[in-house]
């Protein structure tokens, strides 16, 4: 079996050392330097030589500084005559970008894959992408975690009597279905309009919420504007309170602090397939590692065994 190689770009350096301490092998070195034009090198600065070469980098902000980096990365690897590139991407940013919803726009979910492709990328290793269409975008093998275990797992140590799974929107709502039926709970949804980035409406919720404790489950929190929508939702249909989970914490322009301060919200819960800042802390928050899963999916792939039989998408 080739020897497997494990490198880390800039963007969230702990995953990939927590990833390697997993795995029991060593995180590999890499070199990033900026020129006094703005453009960036970067170096693999291990042996790839037919070796099974593995690229750990979210798109986290900054994306694009993130986004080249890593073609950078996997141009080298192929360079350097690895035997197969797998660019393992906790976050994939631009799969929000899946359709055209104006004229005259890029679907830059689909530019993306074509560019991590053409750079080298012999396979994809993601979780939870905001479309899960957004797979279909790449001509190579995707292999498409989601960190539903890892939720379940934490919510299982807990009182769930008369708790109840809520969607925000009818799109993430079969992961909803999938959590409820993990934790034995009924699930309701949320009716939602987005009219922009930053304006969202949730008309009603599809489900009975009244007197209940409620899980909300996203894909992931950016601003916050529709768990702070659906938060007035829940308060008009009597919920008792409300633990909130994600799988992607961006909590971008001080969202977690506003969602927390809502006295109802008793709970904050992410993992860490992006980093988080002294910014974003909050006593509410708590985030769950997906290293291990991650981890498991590296090593599953290196031996040639079956990654969707344990990680397979929520159907």
């Amino acid at each position: 079996m080739r020897e497997i190689a494990v490198f880390g770009g800039s963007a969230h350096p702990s995953l990939a050392e927590e990833i390697c301490a997993q795995l029991g092998v060593t995180l590999l070195p890499s070199r990033l330097q900026r020129f006094a034009n703005d453009c960036l090198e970067v170096q693999l600065q291990s042996n790839c030589r037919e070796r099974d070469v593995f690229l750990i980098q979210p798109l986290s902000a900054p994306v694009q500084e993130h986004l080249v980096e890593l073609l950078l990365m996997l141009d080298a690897a192929r360079g350097a005559s690895a035997a197969r590139v797998t660019a393992v991407i906790p976050y994939y940013a631009y799969a929000r970008s899946d359709k055209k919803t104006m004229p005259r726009v890029s679907i830059g979910g689909r530019l993306i894959a074509d560019l991590l492709v053409t750079a080298g990328a012999s396979r994809i290793l993601t979780m939870t992408l905001h479309a899960p269409q957004v797979h279909g975008f790449f001509s190579v093998p995707v292999d498409h975690l989601h960190a539903l275990r890892e939720i379940a797992a934490h919510y299982r140590g807990q009182d769930l009597a008369g708790a109840v799974v809520v969607s925000p929107d009818l799109g993430n709502a079969r992961s909803a279905s999938l959590l409820a039926r993990m934790l034995g709970l009924p699930v309701a949804a949320g009716a939602k309009e987005r009219h922009s980035d930053t304006h969202v409406t949730i008309s009603s919720i599809i489900g009975d919420v009244a007197g209940r404790d409620v899980i909300v489950l996203d894909d992931e929190i950016a601003r916050g504007t529709t768990i702070i929508e659906l938060l007035a939702r829940l308060r008009e249909r009597g919920a008792r309170s409300v633990r909130i989970a994600c799988t992607h914490g961006l909590f971008s322009d001080g969202a977690l602090k506003r969602i927390a301060a809502h006295p109802e919200v008793t709970e904050v819960v992410c993992t860490n397939t992006v980093p988080m800042t002294e910014g974003d802390r909050d006593p509410k928050l708590e985030v769950i590692s997906v290293a291990p899963a991650l981890a498991e999916a590296i090593r599953r792939i290196h031996e040639g065994e079956s990654v969707s039989a344990l990680f397979g998408t929520p159907a």
